[in-house]
């Protein structure tokens, strides 16, 4: 049976048993489970089932994976992490994250001033928070109060005005300084789609020249000592390990000449993130083990540290995508299947038919699995010469239909009969077979990122997986725009099952969708986040926790700044008291389909 790739990107989060994808975890429940409990209280349309136990995990995970190396290089230097907001900020996801991360002094990083007020509200004051992008005086104020608060913040400048602005609140407040830290644009680039992150001609970073004229300013302001970190980023999701060797080295040097320089209280690299998780379903995309990035960074530091007799560097690193990704899963109701109509209840054979169409009518009464093959690809020749036929005025519409009908029979019995482990003969004329699954859900609110800059997600659907699929698939969200379709892709083939909607349900679910994907999510057709809920254990039971219900389409009108009251009163004068109170509970209700499966 297709298990859709769960080995390469699974990482032993999901499990295929009993034709169902389980969680493997505590009492490893089904999520077809989770989702009739979730259904019964009447949350329907797109679900986002968060695990916070998997977030814990590689949190966990991280610390461990440069723990070891620390460890086996007997490494001098600490390792701290922070999670950067901007990969999510949503509070069912970003509180347990907190609480998780506890234990290590795992911290938050913040890249505007919004995402500030939440780290200086929730952060553990025993834990890093860092401050990167560009900031105004008002945002360098905020990190000074935090400082007050009794945060260990640092104030990641990323030009030479910044660090004038960090003077002149000083001067103008008399708080507290927070530490210091500063980016540096390096001439190696990273690697990925966000490669342009990194570079020389990247968006932050102070150049060398820059760097030096900083020491000096804060050397002239006595301001030395709070310096305390350097930072660079070359990109996110980095498949190959080598633009990270190269950063490494770049940066070490840097931090090296710096000590050097009379930088004492310079104790800390913070590596940005880079660490990628694999959304392949097909084949790894990830040339190197995690292990071996944490390895990395440990041994080219100390190297350098040795080399130019400074202190082994503090290690910080960014990575949210890492610890966010998995921890999510999207589930959405397929609401319908396109080739339906193309069932024989719906033939219209005449007595006199023409010969193709009776030829058509003859293969699909005579196919068998020797010649299914055969009939498939004279079935499909056939239509073809039909639908000229059409073009030309020899056949009518009724003709057309029975031509359409009987060729997608034809094309699903000979799948049913056909024994074959591979698809290879049949990827050759995919473009003519494929099923079209609508699923109630909008790709622009829940998959940005696909439809943003092509991003692979693992999708299967959660239940029928001891069943054999034969529908080559391409899936097309609810709105109505032409982009809304993840279409069929002969290179990286999706295969669906052939099922009847009117008597069973059938989900999809789509994985590693914790990363961005919720906070990009756009409300084209004023579609909004799908309901969302925590699935926690306790004692290795299972509970539904903070359900958080897609909003309601008042609520929408409100975002977005229309004045609902004069919605609401411009609609009551227009209709009678019944009508206004169907409105009035349409209003209330969220936008997604209402089906016998929504």
């Amino acid at each position: 049976m297709e298990n859709y790739g769960i080995d390469i990107w699974g990482e032993d989060n999901f499990i295929i048993e009993n034709g169902m994808v389980k969680l493997n975890h505590a009492s490893k429940p089904a999520l077809i489970n989770i989702v009739k409990d979730i259904r019964a209280q009447d949350y329907k349309g797109p679900l986002l089932l968060r695990f916070p136990h998997l977030t814990q995990k590689q949190i966990e995970k991280l610390y461990n994976l440069y723990d070891n190396a620390i460890e086996d290089y007997h490494y001098n230097g600490k390792f701290h992490a922070v999670f950067p907001l901007k990969v999510n900020q949503l509070p069912n996801f970003l509180h347990p994250l907190i609480e998780a991360g506890e234990k290590y002094k795992y911290g938050l990083e913040a890249g505007s001033k919004a995402e500030l007020f939440i780290a200086m509200t929730y952060n553990k004051n025993n834990a890093p928070i860092t401050v990167n992008g560009f900031k105004d005086k008002e945002m360098i104020h905020l990190g000074f109060i935090a400082k007050k608060m009794g945060h260990n913040i640092t104030l990641i400048i990323e030009g030479l005005n910044e660090l004038e602005t960090i003077l002149e609140v000083k001067k103008e407040t008399n708080l507290p300084c927070p530490n210091i830290g500063l980016r540096v644009r390096l001439f190696n680039q990273g690697g990925g789609v966000w490669a342009k992150s990194g570079g020389i001609d990247s968006k932050f970073g102070l150049s060398s020249t820059e760097i030096l004229e900083a020491y000096e300013m804060l050397e002239k302001n006595n301001l030395k000592e709070q310096l305390t970190m350097i930072h660079f980023h070359i990109g996110s999701a980095m498949t190959s390990i080598k633009p990270l060797k190269k950063a490494l080295k770049e940066s070490g040097h840097i931090y090296a000449e710096l000590k050097n320089l009379g930088a004492e209280n310079l104790k800390a690299i913070n590596i940005g993130g880079g660490l990628a998780i694999e959304y392949s379903q097909f084949k790894k995309s990830i040339n190197y083990s995690m292990q071996e990035f944490a390895n990395d960074v440990i041994f080219t530091l100390k190297n350098i540290a040795l080399q130019k007799n400074v202190d082994e560097p503090d290690i910080y690193t960014e990575s949210g995508r890492f610890i966010a990704a998995n921890s999510t899963v999207l589930i959405t109701p397929v609401l319908e299947l396109f080739s339906a109509e193309y069932e024989e209840e719906h033939l219209r054979l005449k007595d006199n038919n023409p010969p193709l169409i009776e030829e058509l009518n003859s293969l699909f009464n005579d196919i068998n699995s020797k010649v299914a093959l055969e009939y498939m690809h004279d079935s499909i020749d056939h239509l073809e010469s039909l639908l000229k036929l059409f073009d030309l005025g020899y056949i009518d519409l009724e003709d057309r239909s029975n031509a359409e009908i009987l060729t997608h029979m034809i094309i699903k019995k000979a799948i049913s009969l056909l024994e074959v482990d591979d698809y290879d003969e049949l990827k050759r004329i995919d473009n003519k077979i494929q099923e079209k699954y609508l699923l109630n859900f909008s790709i622009f609110q829940s998959l940005p990122d696909f439809w943003g800059i092509d991003q692979e997600f693992p999708v299967m659907p959660i239940t029928h997986l001891n069943k054999k699929p034969t529908r080559s698939a391409s899936l097309w969200d609810i709105t109505c725009d032409s982009d809304g379709e993840v279409p069929f892709n002969p290179r990286k083939p999706l295969y669906l099952h052939d099922v009847n909607l009117d008597k069973e349900e059938y989900f999809l679910g789509f994985f590693l969708v914790g990363a961005y994907q919720d906070i990009l999510g756009m409300k084209h057709n004023l579609f909004s986040h799908p309901t969302e809920i925590n699935i926690v254990f306790e004692n290795k039971k299972m509970k539904l926790e903070k359900i958080c219900e897609s909003q309601k389409i008042i609520d929408i009108l409100d975002d977005i700044d229309y004045d609902t009251n004069e919605i609401m009163s411009i609609l009551k004068e227009k209709v009678n008291e019944h009508d206004f109170k169907t409105l009035e509970q349409y209003l209330n209700d969220n936008n997604y389909l209402k089906t016998t499966w929504s």
